[in-house]
């Protein structure tokens, strides 16, 4: 059974940064593929990013593409999002999750893919 828990939410200006970490413990992290979710008030979740076991491979949604960059310490048993040039529209509950497919690809970007989840981090971006 893997546990998550998400910080570094908070309020930002539009144009500003915010770096979320995941922590992961009981199990194996570098067995897993981590992925961040988002979802907002009255929306679905909706996929941000995802990073492959070793970190070598990346995914991210086209609206997150260029400002967004996932990473993770294998080490720390962490995985990070970093956000820059936030948006309102970036406003959302952040959730990472950890799954653990054969390969690295599209399936990542599935959230009921995903074994496990955090109990997110809000991330509010004004205007």
């Amino acid at each position: 059974q893997v546990q998550l828990v998400e910080s570094g939410g908070g309020l930002v200006q539009a144009g500003g940064s915010l770096r979320l970490s995941c922590a992961a413990s009981g199990g194996t992290f570098s067995k897993y593929v981590m992925g961040w979710f988002r979802q907002a008030p009255g929306k679905e979740r909706e996929f941000v990013g995802s990073i492959s076991w070793s970190g070598i491979s990346t995914l991210y949604a086209d609206s997150v593409k260029g400002r967004f960059t996932i990473a993770r310490e294998n080490a720390k048993n962490t995985v990070y999002l970093q956000m820059n040039s936030l948006k309102p529209g970036d406003t959302a509950v952040y959730y990472c999750a950890a799954d653990s497919p054969s390969t690295f690809g599209r399936r990542t970007m599935v959230d009921y893919e995903y074994d496990y989840w955090g109990q997110g981090t809000q991330v509010t971006v004004s205007s």
